[in-house]
């Protein structure tokens, strides 16, 4: 993740201290020396949605050999004594899984931070209540635009006043939430009125995430955006992120999975404000760039243990044959220790940019889906000029 808003800004919110703190670059196999790393677990491949996007494939019921209520139990047990820092509880549709409510009150009770990914189109005033109560420190719900642009990307008519109401459920019931937006063709146009919507509706976080080509993400290709317009979302992400922090609107602004986001901004504002570009890379370098296998990594409802939660093909272990922190470990595991040391396997513009150091090869899932996993991040909008070719 980039925090724009740490970044630009200098304010402090969760998450910073991880991503900021200066030792998790440093740290091969965790989010913070001392810790694990963030772990999402897709705990179910069933969907009540059909998203042109979704990189699970998600389905409209559960997969053959989902992890048990006891086999979650202990995989979360696996978790605490990794030390991790937060599990994402992330789907297919989490909600849609009839044990959620007793594994989110489990892995709350143990300690961790719990955090659940959802649509919201399942969050009436009850199940908000409920997972308030049950100790979820944060929900991330989907919305990708306004009405019609969402229900048509989201497949299904009324997704988007069912979400609306999520948030003010969560908003009613004291739970904190937050916004994720997939930039795409369907929905970068949308951002201002997106961005009206969060100050409406006061929410207090908005992560926009870069599109993966994983699961039926591979199927859109003529939803990428071209580097033009991801600069042009950019630049509009980093306007708003000095708006609201000139009219202290308290709305945190991140972007998830492109590490190319911090370089651009940094020479954005080189341009324009020298000393706060200098601050802007000093931080940028703290973070140690794209960290999946090292402070993030995911685990599938077979109990697959993967890099993150797109690179789904490259399975480094089960957690039904061995215990999370063994597989995360690593040893003799050759790709996961290429991965945590990355830099001397790229190959093309990645092997020869001058901010490799700050962004750290960027998505594997991007490079992996255009056939070479050590090939350059297509996703990388940067051009030849400014990687220093």
């Amino acid at each position: 993740m980039i925090s724009l808003t740490k970044l630009l800004l200098d304010t402090e919110h969760f998450g910073d201290r991880l991503r900021y703190s200066g030792g998790g670059g440093n740290n091969a196999a965790g989010a913070a020396p001392g810790m694990g790393p963030v772990v999402v677990w897709n705990c179910t491949r069933a969907c009540n949605l059909a998203c042109r996007h979704c990189y699970a494939s998600a389905t409209p019921g559960p997969a053959a050999r989902e992890l048990t209520t006891q086999e979650g139990k202990a995989f979360l047990r696996s978790l605490v004594r990794l030390n991790v820092p937060a599990v994402l509880f992330s789907g297919g549709e989490p909600l849609m899984r009839h044990d959620i409510f007793e594994l989110l009150e489990y892995s709350a009770s143990l300690g961790l931070r719990t955090v659940l990914s959802t649509n919201g189109t399942l969050l009436d005033l009850p199940a908000a209540q409920k997972i308030r109560s049950l100790g979820v420190s944060y929900a991330g719900i989907s919305l990708d635009g306004l009405q019609d642009v969402n229900d048509s990307f989201r497949g299904a008519a009324g997704a988007f006043e069912r979400t609306l109401e999520g948030f003010r459920n969560c908003s009613a019931a004291g739970q904190k939430a937050g916004l994720r937006l997939s930039l795409t063709k369907s929905t970068f146009r949308e951002l201002p009125a997106i961005f009206r919507l969060v100050e409406e509706e006061k929410i207090s976080r908005v992560c926009v995430y870069h599109l993966v080509s994983s699961g039926r993400g591979t199927e859109i290709g003529d939803e990428d955006l071209s580097s033009g317009e991801t600069r042009e979302a950019l630049d509009f992400l980093i306007e708003k992120t000095l708006d609201f922090g000139a009219r202290g609107v308290g709305t945190e602004i991140l972007t998830v999975d492109n590490h190319c986001d911090g370089i651009y901004l940094y020479l954005t504002m080189a341009r324009r404000d020298e000393k706060l570009a200098e601050r802007i890379l000093r931080l940028a370098a703290r973070s140690g760039g794209n960290r999946s296998g090292m402070a993030i990594g995911a685990v599938d409802w077979e109990g697959n243990v993967t890099i993150d939660q797109f690179t789904r093909s490259v399975i480094l272990g089960n957690v039904r044959e061995k215990d999370f922190g063994e597989i995360w470990h690593g040893e003799g595991d050759e790709l996961l220790a290429a991965v945590r040391d990355r830099k001397k396997h790229l190959t093309g513009r990645c092997a020869c940019c001058r901010w490799l150091d700050l962004c750290n090869g960027n998505l594997r899932a991007r490079a992996l889906a255009s056939g070479d996993f050590w090939a350059p991040d297509p996703g990388c909008y940067l051009t030849d000029k400014e990687i220093g070719l």
